[in-house]
């Protein structure tokens, strides 16, 4: 039996290195301005929140706060295994084993759907992008939350790691989908230099990682995202 479901697209970081991806979650965004900027569109106090592409869970618990039902959703099943640990002191909060493309919900169902760093890459996502459509009701709001590849250090390593990535393309899909974008500027804040090291090797090639490596100094990465949302 695979240990993943059926039409999961591999992450190349947190599938093979979940540890190590865990630092880097702790990492980013210690100012919380993802969740500020999401707020602003669609807070999710009391509302019903699909967290696509969940991982270890890592988001659930401080969702699960202020939220009045969590579900996370991951195609992985060591992922899964370890975001049931985390959240099974949780009341209202489920972790499901599925795809952005085949959500386990039903329709009209959420109020907040959210994807950080997982599936919705722009061109070929349209199936989750009609499962969006789907299951969230009316009054809703999706968010993407992804790396912007357009600017600084990080989006060039990102750049030269993966040339097949066109960051024109992407922009030019969201704009045709009718999805509103918003410019995060966020970092990374380590505690020590070795897991900003091993954090970086889970990002980007060999060659790439070690050129990052060296062009950083200390404890901290400018870390340029982009958020998308699209109000239902």
């Amino acid at each position: 039996m695979s240990r993943f479901a059926q039409g999961a697209i591999p992450s190349p970081n947190i599938w093979h290195t979940p540890q190590i991806y865990e630092l880097e979650n702790r990492a980013v965004d210690p100012e919380g301005r993802v969740e500020a900027a999401i707020a602003a569109v669609r807070p999710w106090t009391a509302a019903t929140v699909l967290d696509i592409g969940c991982g270890t869970g890592y988001h659930l618990p401080p969702v699960s706060a202020t939220a009045a039902r969590v579900i996370g959703v991951e195609p992985h099943d060591d992922l899964v295994r370890l975001a049931r640990r985390r959240c099974h002191a949780l009341p209202n909060v489920e972790v499901r084993r599925a795809t952005a493309q085949a959500l386990p919900v039903g329709d009209s169902s959420v109020d907040l759907a959210v994807a950080r760093w997982a599936y919705f890459f722009g061109p070929g996502c349209e199936p989750g992008l009609a499962e969006l459509s789907r299951v969230v009701r009316r009054g809703g709001a999706a968010f993407v939350i992804d790396l912007d590849a357009t600017r600084g250090a990080f989006g060039r390593w990102f750049s030269q790691s993966v040339p097949s990535y066109s960051a024109r393309s992407v922009e030019t899909f969201w704009t045709r989908q009718g999805w509103q974008t918003q410019p995060l500027d966020l970092r990374m804040a380590f505690e020590r230099r070795a897991d900003l090291e091993a954090v970086l090797r889970i990002e980007f090639t060999p060659a790439i990682a070690e050129r990052a490596i060296a062009e950083t100094p200390g404890l901290e990465i400018a870390y340029p995202n982009v958020l998308r949302w699209r109000r239902f």
